[in-house]
């Protein structure tokens, strides 16, 4: 499996997620760090957009998820748009998402609180910060 990999990094998002009523009531922005895993070679040798993943595309398709439905957890969210984005193009082998939340209610001072998940689509990704 290809390990050239797509990052989008410090995507934010408006979105009104969490388990207190003021959260979705008022919203908050959240942050998604993205990256996929993808062989782009046929890109590099074409120079054609068509042959890799669209990333502006992409952003809108996780925008969408993560301003959309309101959820309790950014558990739940972030395991929607890793599946999401699994699902947006056969390309993609493999996702990581990185969900931040650096207004999350929290009666302390902290820098952000962010949930990590990750999918593939069959063996094992080399390449991937702990395999």
């Amino acid at each position: 499996m290809s390990t050239d990999r797509i990052e989008l990094r410090g995507l934010r998002v408006f979105g009104h997620h969490g388990v207190f009523d003021f959260e979705k009531r008022d919203g908050q922005e959240f942050v998604v760090d993205l990256t996929v895993w993808t062989d782009f070679s046929a890109a590099a040798k074409s120079d054609d957009i068509t042959d890799t993943i669209h990333y502006g595309e992409l952003a809108d398709h996780v925008v969408g998820i993560v301003s959309g439905e309101s959820r309790d957890l950014i558990e739940t969210v972030v395991s929607e748009v890793a599946d999401q984005v699994l699902a947006f193009d056969p390309r993609i082998n493999a996702v990581e998402v990185v969900l931040h939340k650096p207004s999350a209610p929290i009666p302390h001072t902290f820098e952000d609180v962010r949930v990590v998940t990750s999918r593939r689509r069959t063996g094992i990704l080399q390449g991937v910060e702990g395999e």
